[in-house]
């Protein structure tokens, strides 16, 4: 385990923060907290953060151009507009279905966005991953427990993806075009041990940088699904990481006190809060969402 250089970003102890993403031409980090139907808002140059309520639960947002962004939330996708906050719905998702929500997503390098769905009590196979993809949402996966680690290679080639209680880490080939699987899921690697698979992102040289949820850390592990390093992190939930800063050589981490009781959460004072670790990483910029 690395004890790498830390700092708290955010000390607001976030019920679930999830879905960090990071906007480089404004400097500007993005993340949720699932629980308490809120958007977090900081710039990372001057560390000002704002909260943003939603009213309703979300978990993830891609850039669209810089003016509007689209966010994943419980009932379906919104576009929200930059200049004045507002959301307008754009297509729903499982909107019929009140015992679902979104959870992990991610931007595919063409522009397709895979989004997880799962059971508000994590009921089994309740959930499933998506594709919007030119203005329309296909169904890649169904039957998805926790749909996590949504990632994918930087040649586009390869996604990834987990449903967490089963503790496989899949690799899927893509059509890199498109972004849409050209064949099965196939096991990168089993996990063992304390935790759980989490959010996952991919650097610049195609390694998996995985939250491991209920373990402290961030794993990073190669493309063949070998375990390379290991981050600690003050929290023990981890629940997603993002790169961030101009050189994209720091790595934003979510956590959460979800599921905690008073005893639990005082022995982690920090459960919830929100943290940048010098990983002296080569990330990639996250790519923009196209709606058609």
């Amino acid at each position: 385990m690395e004890d790498v250089p830390t700092s708290v970003l955010s000390d607001h102890p976030c019920h679930l923060g999830e879905g960090p993403t990071y906007d480089v031409t404004t400097d500007t980090a993005w993340w949720f907290d699932i629980g308490e139907g809120k958007l977090f808002e900081a710039h990372l140059a001057g560390r000002s953060i704002r909260v943003h309520a939603l009213g309703r639960m979300a978990s993830a947002l891609a850039r669209i151009d810089a003016e509007r962004q689209l966010i994943v939330a419980e009932d379906g996708l919104y576009i929200r507009t930059l200049s004045d906050e507002t959301m307008t719905p754009f297509l729903p998702l499982e909107a019929d279905n009140p015992a679902t929500r979104s959870n992990d997503c991610r931007v595919h390098q063409s522009g397709t966005f895979w989004i997880g769905t799962m059971g508000r009590k994590a009921e089994p196979k309740a959930g499933a991953i998506y594709a919007l993809h030119r203005g329309k949402i296909s169904t890649l996966f169904p039957g998805i427990s926790i749909p996590n680690s949504i990632c994918f290679s930087p040649d586009g080639a390869t996604g990834y993806f987990t449903d967490t209680p089963r503790a496989v880490l899949y690799a899927v080939p893509l059509n890199p075009a498109t972004g849409l699987p050209r064949g099965e899921p196939e096991v990168l690697l089993r996990h063992t041990g304390i935790g759980g698979l989490d959010g996952s992102v991919c650097d610049a040289d195609g390694q998996i940088w995985n939250a491991c949820w209920g373990a402290s850390r961030v794993d990073v592990y190669s493309p063949q699904g070998e375990r390379l390093r290991s981050l600690h992190v003050p929290a023990k939930q981890a629940s997603c990481p993002a790169f961030v800063g101009p050189d994209l050589s720091r790595l934003l981490v979510t956590s959460a006190w979800q599921d905690m009781d008073a005893s639990a959460r005082a022995a982690d004072p920090q459960a919830g809060c929100t943290f940048l670790l010098q990983a002296s990483a080569r990330g990639r910029a996250e790519p923009d969402v196209k709606l058609a």
